[in-house]
């Protein structure tokens, strides 16, 4: 009969895990104890054993997807088997033990809080490990064994202690560094899912204090629990059933366990590198029987003698960090821009321009004194003008209604030290290209020491946004509320063009228009383009 596989939860915090590597595929077969993927939890990355035999016939969750914990995971069955029923949610065991562990989550949860309102508060650096959920149907778990005794050092990643499920014996990792300060389940004792396993925290921490005089409730439920001491028997025979050497028992990773039996690698004969002497995955890779190196060497008696591995010199410093207070400016920016991103439903359309016409034209422009205009001017007056023509683009959303605005107020955002600015210009479409520059030579030098007033940074129907300057080719930005749009503007970038069927040297920039959809559509954000491309690859026709 198919088993359905949940999304465990590998950790006393773990919400949603994400699947990092799938181990098996679908169709192959698996045996108890094989490694079925790796799963990223909210502290680390973790190996999953299955605890089925069959073969893999669904894989609910892919590589690189998240998923809360309790969410279909894998099917395990018999092959061929017709496992449509458990997909459309026809079985009904799952949900009846999701109801049986959600009422004793509630029940474990409602008894923490209980236990927390006649205490202290933790204190800070001290973490309280309770007993995880290994696997998909555990209720209860008994340590087999502590790799760790009060007062030991851990480190995040150490071995603590060998957990037996329902179903297996399985090592349970520290997610925090620190001094084990206190056992709450001693191993042959049983205890339920999220009874406190130990603690970690600074060496010398009140621990009678941390767990408000009651360090024993693991033990108490343990003898409440009396009757299933039976059931806690029975994983010891599987135990005893694992590789053992020299009369003591061989720690191994899972992972390492399944690459060892794939090679043929007796696990005795292989030392290990991890806590404790545990043997890991590098372990077995890099393992040399001796047995084949000695008829190697006495073959060859003119042969070298072996290469000692050179170590790799790893860059060795001091992580450091620094916190700046954000100022009331970078605070503004940050609300009003998440503010725009996440209620305006933004859409992107970018064309590019040729800028041959533009060139010509400024520099002739430049050449009357006292003028001094800017490539960034003529894109300023062309949507001025291109905005005129198509007023749906010059509007903003107001819930009920949409406000459409005759006039043409166009912002230009200016890089400060602190973040960004976007002055005013005010009818931009009645000001003359030399207007345009002036006001916005005045506007940006003024904004950069912070001398511009409130109203010249107010009332902006339309935004351009300039990083051309910066060598930036194309970007996207996020539209200046409470306008429809807002213009990227890129770097004019020499490159062959097509003229006339002939390959020429142009000059071309791109431009991105960012518009909210709920007041310019599609085709309307696009035939706007049109004409912006019109006037500036024309530059003459924004001067009649």
């Amino acid at each position: 009969m198919a088993e359905i596989i949940s999304m465990p939860r590998l950790s006393d915090t773990m919400e949603e895990g994400t699947v990092a590597k799938w181990l098996k595929s679908v169709g192959d077969k698996v045996e108890e104890g094989d490694i079925l993927a790796e799963i990223e939890t909210d502290k680390a990355t973790m190996e999953f054993e299955s605890f089925y035999e069959g073969t893999l016939l669904h894989i609910g969750i892919e590589e690189g997807d998240g998923a809360p914990v309790d969410s279909l995971l894998a099917i395990i069955g018999e092959e061929g088997e017709d496992i449509s029923g458990l997909l459309n949610g026809e079985d009904g065991s799952t949900s009846e033990e999701s109801e049986v562990e959600s009422a004793s989550e509630e029940s474990s949860a409602d008894e923490d809080e209980t236990e927390e309102e006649g205490g202290a508060e933790i204190p800070e650096g001290v973490e309280i490990i309770k007993m995880p959920r290994l696997s998909d149907t555990m209720e209860e778990g008994t340590v087999a064994s502590w790799l760790k005794k009060v007062g030991d050092t851990v480190e995040e990643g150490d071995i603590l202690a060998e957990i037996e499920t329902d179903k297996a014996t399985m090592e349970f990792e520290s997610f925090y560094s620190g001094t084990l300060l206190h056992i709450g389940i001693q191993e042959g004792e049983s205890s339920p899912v999220d009874a406190v396993l130990a603690v970690i925290g600074p060496e010398g921490t009140d621990v009678d204090a941390v767990l408000n005089s009651k360090p024993s409730s693991g033990k108490k439920k343990a003898k409440a629990d009396a009757p299933k001491k039976e059931e806690a028997s029975k994983p010891s025979k599987e135990e005893a059933s694992k590789p053992v050497g020299d009369g003591k028992r061989i720690f191994a990773s899972p992972l390492a366990k399944k690459i060892a039996a794939d090679k043929g690698i007796d696990l005795a004969s292989v030392s290990g590198s991890g806590d404790n002497g545990r043997i890991i995955k590098k372990d077995i890779e890099n393992y040399k029987p001796e047995a084949k190196a000695e008829p190697k060497a006495a073959s060859d008696s003119g042969a070298a003698p072996s290469k000692s591995v050179t170590p790799i010199n790893l860059p060795v410093g001091e992580e450091s960090v620094e916190e700046v207070k954000n100022s009331q400016m970078r605070k503004v920016i940050a609300k009003r821009l998440s503010e725009s991103k996440f209620s305006a439903p933004h859409y992107y359309l970018t064309i590019e321009v040729s800028m041959d016409n533009a060139m010509a034209s400024r520099k002739q422009i430049n050449e009357l004194p006292e003028t001094k205009v800017s490539f960034n001017d003529m894109v300023v007056k062309a949507c001025a003008m291109a905005l005129k023509k198509h007023p749906q683009v010059n509007t903003t959303w107001n819930g009920d209604t949409t406000k459409y605005n005759h006039h043409v107020h166009v912002g230009v955002a200016v890089a400060v030290e602190d973040g960004l600015v976007v002055p005013v210009l005010k009818f931009t479409d009645q000001m003359s290209l030399s207007q345009i520059g002036a006001s916005v030579k005045d506007l940006a030098g003024r904004a950069r020491t912070k001398k511009l007033t409130p109203a010249e940074m107010e009332g902006s129907t339309f935004t351009v946004s300039n990083l051309g300057m910066f060598g930036i080719s194309e970007f996207t930005s996020i539209i200046n509320q409470p306008n429809s749009a807002i213009l990227s503007v890129g770097a004019i970038v020499q490159k062959p063009v097509v003229k006339d069927g002939q390959i020429v040297v142009g000059n071309t920039m791109k431009v991105t228009l960012a518009c909210d959809h709920r007041t310019v559509d599609g085709a309307t954000g696009a035939q706007f383009l049109a004409t912006l491309r019109s006037y500036l690859e024309n530059p003459v026709t924004m001067l009649a």
